[in-house]
């Protein structure tokens, strides 16, 4: 009940405080969604590029916290992605397997990978409990 009663106590201060709810430890049940949204440098060169696509594919099989992974590339015609052409979703069991993802040595190679050609702002994680 203690983690139910720290979520809600969470969520009323976010929808008081206008919406933006930080849950830093929050244990939460359930299974936890790592979404990754990248936007490269104009002109980033294609193979650096392959190689984060690359990196990031080879992730599950290097982090076994990792129990689904999916990704792939922009194809919405609404125009809406603000810049962001890569997208993917990372599946744990919970909020552990994050945690154990997060400091993990291929996780932390891989996002050397991406120094210098990232755009501005060029990258968005969003981490949810799915419902």
């Amino acid at each position: 009940m203690r983690g139910f009663g720290q979520l809600v106590v969470c969520v009323m201060v976010g929808l008081i405080g206008g919406g933006v709810v930080m849950a830093e430890s929050v244990e939460t049940p359930g299974v936890l969604r790592h979404l990754v949204m990248l936007k490269f440098k104009d002109g980033a060169a294609a193979d650096k590029v392959k190689a984060v696509e690359t990196a990031f594919v080879a992730l599950p099989s290097k982090i076994s916290a990792i129990q689904d992974f999916e990704w792939g590339m922009n194809v919405s015609p609404e125009g809406l992605n603000k810049g962001f052409t890569h997208c993917y979703l990372v599946t744990f069991k919970d909020q552990a397997g994050l945690d154990a993802y997060l400091p993990h040595k291929s996780h932390k190679a891989f996002v050397a990978l991406l120094d210098g050609l990232l755009a501005d702002g060029g990258v968005f994680v969003l981490d949810y409990v799915a419902k």
